[in-house]
């Protein structure tokens, strides 16, 4: 794939001010399903004044990371930090594997993988995949992925690891959807000397605005990106917010089969309106239509925002309404807009 395609202009849901942009102000406001979070959002605790007025500190880090160890599932032997987000972990690894690597990032998946890792100057192809390991340094994967929601099989990926290990390199994955499966995650297999995972808290807690992820794995590569981080790289809100949540374990449980019902319902909706569902996660549905675009724009004159993509127009993901008046409201402009192109198809006979 050359090089100017991994480069292309970022794509992300929740670009509210280009929906607006492009479309004017709704009269009922926005339904946002265009990023794939939890809209059921953790509900944040009172937090006292000291998180705003100081520096976070060292002890509350340390705090933060036992929880999402034991939340994750990450063994003692592992090692797992902060950071300020997953896309800053997603930007800052690349810039400390040295020196410059053969990266495949398996796709299609979240452009930001193959645009950070071609922006630190590694060689980077797209690849289908799983590759052999034959000539490749690191390689990148979603699990699941987005925007499809395809899983990888944990076994194949562990031989992957230790394929790569052989020649000192790495796999990468982004578990940042998997928190509705966790037993899915390799958080168990962090040890491992060639294995690096990233995880968002964003999504699943439906706070993606906090800014807080995790990455854990092998303790020399974590240690490197703690410092490339830097001191106070994980905001003092962020910090007890997510301690109180992880430490949650009744609503990260209940959640999860809430959000299993949730997707089942926006499957019966989409699929009771004619439209194909080929895949997604429980955070997010992909519908596959030779309209897709137009899909799109119809649902956005009635101030519903969806999720395009560029590389594959006949795809569009949505995010879960989070009400019943979402989803019958969903409901209605999709059974208006099938209406009108009836009626369109009717005037041109």
């Amino acid at each position: 794939m050359p090089m100017s395609d991994l480069v292309r202009p970022a794509e992300h849901g929740g670009d509210l001010a280009m929906a607006t942009a492009t479309f004017g102000n709704p009269q009922n406001g926005w339904l946002d399903l265009s990023s794939g979070v939890n809209p059921d959002a953790y509900p944040v605790p009172e937090l006292p004044a000291n998180v705003w007025s100081r520096l976070p500190s060292p002890h509350g880090v340390d705090e933060l990371c036992d929880l999402a160890r034991v939340a994750y599932g990450v063994p003692q032997n592992a090692a797992l930090i902060a950071t300020p987000g997953a896309q800053a972990a997603i930007s800052m690894l690349p810039r400390i594997v040295e020196p410059r690597r053969k990266v495949a990032v398996v796709s299609p998946t979240f452009a930001e993988h193959a645009r950070a890792w071609t922006s630190a100057g590694h060689e980077v192809r797209e690849v289908p995949n799983l590759p052999g390991a034959g000539g490749i340094d690191v390689v990148v994967v979603c699990n699941p992925d987005t925007p499809t929601g395809r899983l990888f099989d944990q076994n194949e990926l562990l031989a992957m690891a230790d394929d790569l290990g052989v020649g000192g390199g790495m796999l990468v994955v982004d578990e940042s959807y998997i928190d509705p499966r966790p037993r899915q995650s390799l958080a168990s297999d962090a040890p491992h000397p060639a294995l690096a995972v990233i995880r968002s808290f964003g999504k699943f807690y439906g706070l993606p605005g906090l800014r807080l992820g995790f990455v854990f794995g092998a303790r020399r590569l974590m240690g490197r990106l703690e410092t490339a981080l830097g001191p106070w790289a994980v905001s003092g809100p962020a910090i007890a917010v997510g301690a109180v949540a992880l430490a949650d374990e009744a609503w990260a449980k209940t959640m999860r089969h809430q959000l299993v019902d949730q997707a089942r319902r926006l499957d019966d909706l989409l699929t009771g309106q004619g439209l194909n569902v080929i895949g997604g996660t429980p955070l997010f549905r992909l519908i596959s239509s030779l309209n897709a675009r137009r899909l799109r724009d119809d649902l956005a004159r009635q101030g519903i925002w969806t999720r395009n993509y560029s590389y594959a127009p006949q795809w569009l993901r949505m995010g879960l309404p989070a009400t019943d008046a979402d989803i019958s409201r969903l409901d209605q402009a999709l059974t208006a807009i099938s209406a009108d192109s009836q009626d369109a198809r009717t005037g041109q006979q």
